[in-house]
């Protein structure tokens, strides 16, 4: 078991907020998954966020800038091969297509981090979510076994072939975003070292929907990590929300990867990097699939506000990945608060 799955162990959740509906069983969407209609608040979709091409002389600035004023951006010419995000997304479309009954063998422990289930921000809202989703942490052998016991291979060389590469990507990014802070090589390499990080993969799934307009697709959250790296498939869903805005429709572009603030980021850029709001609504009736990659310190390591000039003050106190990973799993969206000074 890895640091990052042993951090939420600490936290369990109850079979109810993992166990997925039986998406295929059902012809109308169940009392259970009708979100109120105010949900539906109007989103503008003209408006779009910024994208940095890394091979940009000044990326650097731009990524800075993104970040300060959104919190999102696309990234193009960032290096991870067309051909590696279609195996995965194939092998995701292979997983969430098996019978549900199949699925639930590889179903996430209530103490665990990693397999088969719904998404950990479930307890935290009346309603449950159109979506099922798959966990995985270095290699995931074990539940790929229980799903394919003869023919697991293949899915698990795929899966931590993306994560490597996404890993890398983390890297490169983290030390653009930290160099826009001014932060020092020492203190950059104190934050993103190739060897030592906490990492996830998370293959998401939309199913099929009867009706769309009533149901939620990832309800309103921040991430918890330092960035999240995330590609969409080709269906719009994707939302966040910009201060004086309301919600962004984050629409996917061929080839580019979305890039996102979260919680711990926010702290150690003394909240000059706002970790971003986003949701995913259901646009269309059939199946939508996404990967999102997780990357933060190692769970001992301690995040605490970096970016300081001589005028400003630290707005946080210092918390270990694992305190706020613990903290987050009892108060989601009133985590950040919980450590302002």
């Amino acid at each position: 078991m890895s640091p990052l799955s042993e951090a939420y162990r600490d936290h369990p959740l109850h079979l109810h907020h993992i166990i997925p509906l039986d998406f295929d069983s059902v012809q109308t969407v169940p009392d259970s998954h009708v979100w109120p209609t105010s949900h539906a608040l109007e989103s503008d979709d003209h408006l779009s966020i910024p994208t940095v091409d890394l091979m940009d002389p000044d990326a650097v600035k731009l990524v800075g800038h993104a970040c300060e004023t959104w919190g999102v951006f696309q990234v193009i010419n960032h290096g991870i091969p067309l051909d590696t995000i279609g195996e995965v997304e194939s092998e995701a479309r292979r997983l969430f297509s098996l019978p549900t009954g199949h699925k639930l063998k590889a179903l996430r422990s209530p103490g665990g981090a990693t397999g088969y289930g719904l998404a950990r921000i479930s307890p935290f809202f009346s309603k449950q979510m159109w979506h099922e989703g798959f966990t995985v942490m270095g290699s995931p052998v074990d539940h790929a076994r229980e799903l394919w016991p003869n023919d697991y291979q293949r899915f698990c060389d795929v899966m931590e072939d993306y994560q490597k590469k996404m890993k890398e990507l983390a890297i490169t990014l983290m030390q653009l975003i930290l160099k826009s802070l001014d932060l020092s090589e020492e203190e950059i390499s104190k934050v993103v070292s190739p060897g030592d990080a906490s990492t996830a993969l998370q293959l998401n799934s939309y199913p099929f929907c009867p009706d769309p307009s009533r149901v939620m697709g990832l309800a309103p959250h921040t991430d918890t990590s330092l960035l999240t790296i995330l590609h969409q498939s080709t269906l719009n869903g994707l939302e966040i929300f910009k201060d004086g805005v309301g919600w962004v429709l984050v629409s996917p572009t061929n080839g580019s990867l979305v890039v996102n603030v979260g919680d711990l980021l926010h702290i150690l850029s003394n909240a000059q990097f706002p970790s971003v709001l986003h949701r995913v609504v259901s646009k269309e009736k059939e199946q939508r699939l996404s990967l999102a990659f997780f990357y933060s310190p190692p769970t001992d390591f301690h995040v605490s506000p970096l970016a300081l000039n001589p005028a400003q003050v630290p707005l946080y106190r210092s918390v270990s990945v694992r305190e706020y990973i613990h903290i987050k799993g009892k108060n989601l969206e009133k985590a950040l608060s919980l450590f302002r000074i």
